[in-house]
Formats: C-alpha cells, structure tokens, sequence
C-alpha cells in the first residue's frame, strides 16, 4: 500500500500551522503513525495566509518561537525583536526542514467533516476531494483566528476594482503607488496595515466604525551580539514566560495601584510607553484589568499621549475609543498609526456618522456620499476561536453535532476535550490557556498536555477517552466565573465571542472563549487532572457507558 492510498492511522492532525507543526513533531518522536492535514497549499496556518503589509509578532520573536529543541534555539537569529510575517514562514519552514516533518503532511486537504464511529472506535474523516480517512484519535489544531469574515453590504460583487479580506492578500506584490485605497476597520490587523501603507498610497481612506486603543510598538533590530546574549539566557526567558500571566517576558506590577501616588504611576507609564512590547499592557498595575476607576485613569493618560501624536483635534477624539478602557481586549501594537492621520493622503471616516451603504461599481457609497477606489480591503475580523471548529461538519459519538452545541457558546474540559466526541483533542480550543497568552507557550503546553494523555492511554491499551459532562459543565462554569472578575467581560471583542458579521456572535450574547487566570494558574489545573489518573476523563471500550453512568449519577 502506497502513502497515497493509505487510509488509517493511529492520529490525524488538522492544521499545520504552529500548533500543528510542534504536535506532529511529538508523534513523530514516538513514531507513532499519524499524519497533518491541512487546506492551504503549504504550511505555516496563520503566517502562510497573513501577507498584509505590516503583518508581524507582537510577542517578542524570541518568545514566540519553540523551546523544544536546544539545538533550534542556537541555530536560529532572530533579525528583529518582532519579526514579520516572511521571516516567520521561513522559521516554520526551516522548523518542518529540520525535523523533517513534511512528510507527514498532506496540503490542499480539506476537511469537510468527521465523524465518531462509536463500533470501531475511530473517526471518519471525508475531505473536500471526497476521499475517506480514519484514526483512532483527531486532534484539532485549526488557528484561533483562521476563519475571516467580510461585512454585509450590498453590492460587494459590483465592485470593479481589487478587493479583499486582510486575510487573503495577495501572495503577489500588489501595486500601492498612487492608488486610491480604502480599508474598512480599525482593529489590529488594519492597524497595522494602515501604518504600514500611509506613506505608500496615493490617497487612503480609513472607514472606522469603532476606536480601539493602541500602543507602540517600538521595534528594533536583533544584532548578531545580541541574539548571542539571548541564546545564552533562552532558559531564563522561558522560565520568565511560564511563570507570567500572559506568557511573555513582562512581568505585572506586584504593587497596588493605590499604593503608589499619582506621580509614580505616571513615571511607570511613561517607561512602558517607550519600551518595546506589550510591557505597557502586561508589566502594569494588575487593577487595570479589574477596577473601573484604576483603568479608567491609565486610559487617560493612553488618550492624552494620542491626543499629542495626532494633530488634528476632532481626529485625534475619534481615534480614542470611549465605549471600553485600554487593556480589557487584546491591545493591538502599532507603528506610526496614529502619525499615520497627520498625513494629508489619509483621511479618517467615522461611519457610526456616516454609514456604509453599499459598494459600488467605483467604491463605496455611505450616507453623507460616493468614494472612488482602486482597492478596497476589508480588515473586518475573523469569526474567532469557534470559527474553524464550526467550519468541519464533526459529529460524535450520540450523532450530536459539535457545531450545534456550540451554538451559544462552547462547553469544554480545560480547553481540549469535548463531552459526547471521544478521542478528539484541541490543544488550542477554546476555553483553553492558548488564546490569552504568548500563542506559542500555549501551544506547548497544550500539546504536551494532549500527548502525555495519549501516552496514558497507549501504555494502558485503552481505545476509547472521553470527558464527562460533569467535568465539562465544572470547567465551563470555572471558566465564566473568571470573566466576572475581569472589565474584559463588557468588551466588544473577540474575547467575548462579538462579531457583528457573525449571526448571534452580536453584543449582549457573551460567548466564554478564553481561559483568564493566566499561564500558571492554567498549567497547574491541567497538570492536577493528569496527577489524578485524568480525573474526569473515562477510559476504555465501556467509556461511554460509563460517561452516560457518570452523567445520571450527577
């Protein structure tokens, strides 16, 4: 039997993007038979499709990249201290190379649909060729923000000039010069673009619906001497990143908030602002995340340092959000935007005002009037965290449809089980400690989570692992709780599953996405369920019965 008409395996992955590309290597350790699956036509997830201008780390690139292999850590230079998106598909690529892991790996595969097999105790996978895969185990690394999502507006198709989402740009160079060029929405992605391309348009147009707040970036070169002296404290660094919250280098405030004075907390913000990363964030007073007038004070002084980067007044008050204070969403990092507004071929318009009331043949048209483009990109979002789960038809054991239970929000066991899908494991999924940390640290600890599971299982010959609903319905209800606690709970944000371009993704339907209490806090708890024979999880060809037993019980 040739690799090509091959059809079983003990683990299929889906994605290989980073989770993907470190989970295949773990099986590959092992030498178990598994293969990676994925609907791009090459590796990379969301460093392969993400090509915008301006599109790069904003973990510190030392932080972001593994810490699997020592060998890797001193062969690899990082050439900046966020690194963009070309250099980072090469360091997925030299990772895949090194390991050699592609082949394993099978592009343009998607899948369209799995299924549990409860007889035989595998899943069905159909991929969109219409071929039929099996596995004893899937595991799910799909990206968190991997499925894009465009507005409804009338006549899109009309349109005669180039149009796209951030997430598809080009692969080819695209012509800016002297082109009139709009882009719809403010949020990190077009913040990072427009900064980008102000100064490399002829005129651009940024139609904004609603402000986020921003802060430096404050990028710089890597020199050969200095990757030298980051190679020599890797442990260091990544001893920092597992004990922090968010799993970077930068480390909260241990003071209160109120124990220092005004003029302290000022002197604070003012080096953060002017250092590199997400320090002014993450290396705070912890109460901006959980008390309104704490925050409300810090996203003054924010305000005030954009009021003095932008010129214009009236502009300058609209790039300030007035809806959510800085730091209860993801804080996007930026270079030059807010000087972007200074130039006179960008122009700002606030279509809360203003709407959009459809696309023409030449541009947009919004309530006040008609726009002519050349281009028009929508930097409109994703359908976050559930999105590419939702996009596979994958149903478990009872014929429950995961899509469906996960309609008002997903119920989960630390992120990675699902109750009623055996033998399906997300190492990234939602509810788990990935999406709010350094993406990479969570990934390796999720999928050493998963792996040491797996191993539990083969040395046991047990075919079969599924979550109880009892332990689901625990750590869902764990999960929310540490919403109420955080100001991130009112956010209009990913974090909170909003989505306007999503049906019932809106406003008012909190959708419990994340995992809040940080890094350790995580890690200890997933850590305690594997300590106690994976507590919560029933083994074996009577799993089922058992789960069913367990849930009757409760």
């Amino acid at each position: 039997m040739t690799e090509e008409t091959r059809s079983h395996y003990e683990v299929i992955v889906i994605g290989a993007g980073v989770a993907g590309i470190y989970q295949i290597k773990r099986l590959a350790d092992r030498g178990v038979d598994a293969l990676v699956l994925d609907a791009a036509p090459d590796l990379g997830g969301t460093w392969y499709w993400n090509r915008y201008p301006g599109a790069r780390f904003d973990s510190e690139s030392y932080t972001y990249g593994y810490s699997f292999s020592r060998e890797l850590l001193d062969e690899w230079h990082w050439k900046e201290r966020f690194s963009p998106q070309p250099e980072n598909l090469r360091y997925l690529n030299y990772v895949a190379d090194k390991f050699d892991l592609r082949k394993y790996m099978r592009f343009n595969c998607k899948v369209e649909a799995a299924s549990f097999d409860e007889a035989d105790h595998v899943w069905r996978l159909r991929l969109g060729d219409g071929r039929e895969l099996t596995s004893r185990f899937v595991v799910l690394a799909v990206g968190l923000l991997s499925v894009p999502t465009l507005p409804r507006f009338e006549g899109m198709d009309s349109f005669k000039g180039r149009s796209f989402h951030t997430f598809y740009w080009p692969h080819e160079p695209v012509e800016l010069a002297g082109k009139k060029v709009a882009i719809i929405g403010t949020g990190a992605t077009a913040i990072q673009v427009i900064g980008e391309i102000a100064d490399k348009v002829g005129e651009l147009t940024v139609f904004q619906r609603r402000p986020n707040w921003s802060a430096p970036l404050n990028n710089s070169p890597i020199s050969v001497q200095e990757m030298a002296d980051i190679r020599a404290r890797y442990e260091e660094i990544f001893a920092t990143c597992a004990r922090t919250p968010g799993g970077f280098e930068h480390e909260p405030d241990r003071r209160g908030f109120y124990e220092v004075s005004p003029e302290e907390r000022r002197a604070l913000w003012d080096k953060l602002y002017d250092e590199p990363g997400f320090g002014i964030w993450l290396s705070n007073f912890r109460e901006i995340f959980m008390d309104e007038a704490a925050n409300a004070e810090f996203s003054a002084y924010i305000a005030e340092r954009i009021r003095r980067r932008v010129r214009d007044p009236v502009t300058a008050e609209k790039l300030i959000p007035k809806d959510h204070g800085f730091g209860v969403q993801r804080v996007p990092l930026e270079t030059n935007y807010f000087e972007a507004y200074n130039r006179d071929n960008v122009h700002l318009v606030d279509i809360s005002e203003t709407p959009i009331e459809r696309v023409t043949a030449t541009g947009l048209r919004t309530s006040a009037r008609d726009y002519d483009f050349d281009i028009i990109v929508y930097s409109t979002g994703f359908d976050a965290i559930t999105g590419a789960f939702d996009a596979i038809d994958i149903t478990g054991a009872d014929g429950a449809k995961l899509f469906e239970q996960w309609r008002d929000g997903p119920s989960t066991f630390l992120g990675m089980m699902a109750h009623g899908f055996p033998n399906l494991l997300m190492p990234t999924g939602p509810q788990s400690g990935s999406a709010s940390t350094n993406f990479p640290r969570g990934i390796e600890n999720g999928v050493n989570w998963c792996m040491d599971l797996l191993e539990y299982m083969w040395a046991r010959g047990h075919t079969r692992a599924e979550a109880t609903a009892e332990a689901q319905a625990r750590w869902t209800a764990h999960v929310t709780k540490m919403y109420a606690i955080m100001l991130m709970r009112k956010a209009k944000s990913w974090f909170t599953g909003y989505n306007s371009n999503v049906p019932g993704h809106e406003h008012g339907k909190t959708r419990y996405l994340v995992y809040n209490g940080g890094t350790p806090k995580y890690v200890a708890a997933v850590n305690e369920v594997a300590a106690k024979g994976y507590e919560g999880i029933v083994f074996g060809a009577r799993a089922r019965a058992e789960a069913r037993a367990a849930t009757a019980a409760e």
